[in-house]
Parts: C-alpha cells; structure tokens; sequence
C-alpha cells in the first residue's frame, strides 16, 4: 500500500473511531437518561432529633448505585448515612434520624443528600443527585400550662380542660389510653381540648395525659389530675326471635354472602360490623370544625320515654342460648312512630346515609371534635354538608337498621367516641364542666 493509501486507511479509521465514540456517547446518554429524583419529608425548616425523616429516591432508567447523608455545622461535617445497592433497584425509601451522638448544638445546620446512578458516564457527573436542606435545630421542648379549674369526669362521659403550649406544635391533644382526643387552638392562643373516659375503664386507671409534639418532633407530656367518678351500669337479657331474625338479615345478607342462615348473619352483623361502624365512627369524628358550633344544653327527643340507656350491658339469646354480648352506647328514645327528630343543637351534618347496624343515621358535628348521633330513623331531610340549627327537624323517627321497634338511637361522640348523652342535655352540668374551661377561650 503506498502512503497515500495508507493515509486514507488512518483517516477513515480516526473517523470511525471518533463516529463510534460519538455513537457511544450518545447510548449512554440516551441510556442514562433524567437524572435521579429525590424527595425529602417532612418539608418543615425545624428538625430534632427526634424528627422522622423520609427519603424517596427513584430512578428511571437505570438502577440506584448508593446514596449518602451528612450533617454539617460551624464548620464540622458528619457522614451519617450511606447505602450502596449490589441489586440496581429504580426506588428506594429509607425513614431515618439525625445523629444523636454527633453532639451539634441548637442552631443553624444543613443536611446534604447525594444520590449516584449505575451511570455510565459518572465521570462527568452523569447520574448524581444532590439535595441540600437549611435546618434549624431546635432541642428545646414545648411547656404546657394547664388552666385553673376542677376536672370531674364520670364513667362513660365526657371532659374538658384548656391548656397554653409555649411554642408553636405538630400535635395537639389528649391520650387515655390508647384513643387520642385532638385539641383545638383557640381565638386566645390557648388550646381545648374534649376527651372521654371509657365506660369500660375504671377509674383508678383513667390517667388523660396532654400530649404535644413541636415542628422538630421534640415532645411534652403532662398528667391531668381528674376526679373520676365511677358509675354502675344496667345489665340488661335480650331475646332475639325468629320474626326479628327474618325481618332484619335480608338487608345485610349481601355483605355475608357466605352465611347461609339469619341466625349466623346476625352474629356477624352484631359483631362485625359493629366493629367496624365504630371504626368508622372514630374517622368520622375528626370531621369537625375547630371552633364551637353549639350553644346552650342539647335537646331530647320531645315527649319520649327512656328505653335504654348509655353503657347497658346486654346479652343475647336466642332459643334460651347466649349467642353475643354487646354494650349499647347510645340513648333509646321512644315516641310516636315517625316521630319528628329536632337536632340536637346548631351544628353541621357530615353524615347522612343509611350506616350499617344503625340503618338511615345523621351525624352532626358541634365543633372541637363533639358530635350528636341520630340512627334508626324512618327518613333524614337533610344532606351530608348543610348547616341546621338546634330544633330544626332532620328527620323521623324508624326501625332501620338493628332496631327492633320504633324509636331513635341519640348518641353523643367525643372525638368519634361514644359518651353518655345524659350529661348534655343538663345545663348545669354543661356550665360547671364545660363552659368555664371554654369560655377563657373566647
């Protein structure tokens, strides 16, 4: 070959060659793609040790290689964090918290995440993510002062207290045992707070504790001192017969299409599904406004009589067999049939529909987590969402439901707790319980 020749054959193979890096260029960065995403939680500037950080990282195209966390402040870094992944996953999560043995101080302080890639163009910073957050640390945690006042609370009621937090919180309210009763911060500053003591929970053991978590996650708890008044409640034989059974599963058959007989239908309604109705109820008691609908004591069903009362104990039988035992948490009220239902008080319905063993049921909410409860009825004239006042008719009076004759079930809830009516409907109680605990609010 002469060295013309020879020239040409270098030249086109730097050309290929070049044409070739070019290409492969081009399919590690087609292959690459967008680099790494990365999301951090909670958003807040404030952080602790006792904060809960989550990371999500996600990949598109190419598999995660590792990831690091630091820590730095004045001038000193710590590395925390570090993962390296053999399997190339496209997503991780990872909950963590900051080091506590690092020894920073309050103050300014910044967190640095870094994700790499399998990239195959790293060396140019391909597949890197970075995420930079200013914190302040903050290890100071909030004071609670509770305000003057005697808290009694009975058996199977209703208690209220008020409280000033030293700094702004995350989480707010009251723990008896393992249900959770949110305050309310209120026009003065000041938070209010409605809790329960369970019927089934006696009062040496009854301890409420205010509970508050800042925006760092730093918490503060506090013991109230209550007088716990223990109350006896009715026990109480229910026969269930066969004309009841027959009259009452067809509507709950199709949730237990396995069961055969109304008999076993039952047992499973008023067991399962109670559960799960009070299950419910507890979601739906966070539906609330954080001010007082209400005013004054709450009205009872004109012209009824008791037929049972908050905390009964009852057990059931059918054909002379125990068959279940349930507590009724609720008021039976009994009139004419299809009697009118005045609400209770001023509030808004955030449930009207037809709500497993308590049939067609409307559900107001009076602010601050307190709530009134209307179940069996016949009809509801109002809508889930509309505003009512105290007296005005919301429907009438039924057999919907597990009811076994005309009348209404009135429940009061805390919190989607249910509490003894009774109390509400005294004004005296309401004023000496309620009121001076609320009114330092307004």
């Amino acid at each position: 070959m002469d060295k013309k020749g020879s020239g040409t054959f270098v030249r086109n193979a730097l050309i290929l060659l070049i044409l070739v890096a070019i290409g492969l260029g081009v399919f590690a960065f087609i292959r690459d793609g967008s680099p790494p995403t990365l999301s951090l939680t909670p958003e807040s500037n404030v952080a602790s040790f006792n904060t809960d950080f989550t990371l999500k990282i996600t990949a598109k195209h190419i598999g995660l290689k590792s990831f690091s966390a630091s820590l730095s402040q004045d001038g000193k870094r710590v590395d925390f964090l570090q993962r390296t992944f053999t399997d190339k996953p496209m997503e991780h999560t990872e909950v963590f918290r900051l080091p506590r043995d690092a020894a920073f101080k309050e103050g300014p302080v910044e967190l640095t995440v870094v994700v790499h890639t399998h990239s195959l163009l790293s060396f140019i910073g391909r597949g890197k993510t970075s995420l930079v957050r200013k914190l302040t640390f903050d290890l100071t945690p909030p004071r609670i002062t509770v305000n003057q006042g005697v808290h009694n609370v009975n058996q199977g009621g209703s208690g209220a207290v008020s409280f000033t937090v030293s700094k702004p919180v995350a989480r707010v309210g009251i723990a008896v045992g393992e249900d959770f009763f949110p305050a309310y911060q209120q026009k003065s500053g000041d938070y209010f707070c409605f809790f329960a003591m369970p019927y089934d929970m006696l009062p040496s053991d009854f301890k409420p504790r205010i509970i508050v978590r800042d925006l760092a996650g730093n918490e503060a708890t506090q013991t109230l001192y209550i007088y716990a008044i223990p109350k006896d409640f009715k026990f109480d034989k229910i026969n269930v017969p066969d004309n009841f059974l027959n009259d009452k599963m067809p509507q709950y058959s199709s949730q237990y299409p396995q069961e055969q007989s109304p008999l076993d239908i039952y047992k499973r309604v008023n067991r399962e599904l109670r559960k799960q109705n009070v299950g419910e109820l507890r979601r739906v008691g966070l539906d609330t406004a954080n001010v007082p609908l209400w005013s004054g004591p709450f009205l009872r069903l004109p012209n009824a009589a008791g037929r049972a009362g908050f905390g009964d104990q009852r057990d059931y039988f059918y054909n002379g067999m125990k068959i279940d035992n349930e507590t009724h948490l609720g008021v039976d009220l009994a009139s004419l049939a299809h009697a009118p239902v005045p609400a209770a008080n001023d509030g808004h319905v955030v449930m009207a529909e037809f709500f497993g063993i308590y049939g067609n049921c409307v559900i107001i909410d009076h602010g601050l987590g307190l709530q009134s409860l209307y179940s069996h009825l016949d009809s509801f004239d109002v809508a889930k969402g509309a505003d009512v006042k105290k007296g005005q008719f919301i429907g009438k009076t039924g057999t919907t439901g597990l009811a076994g004759g005309d009348h209404l079930h009135f429940g009061i809830l805390i919190s989607g707790v249910q509490v003894s009516p009774v109390e509400w409907w005294d004004e005296h109680w309401i004023k000496d319980n309620v009121l001076k605990h609320l009114n330092k609010q307004q």
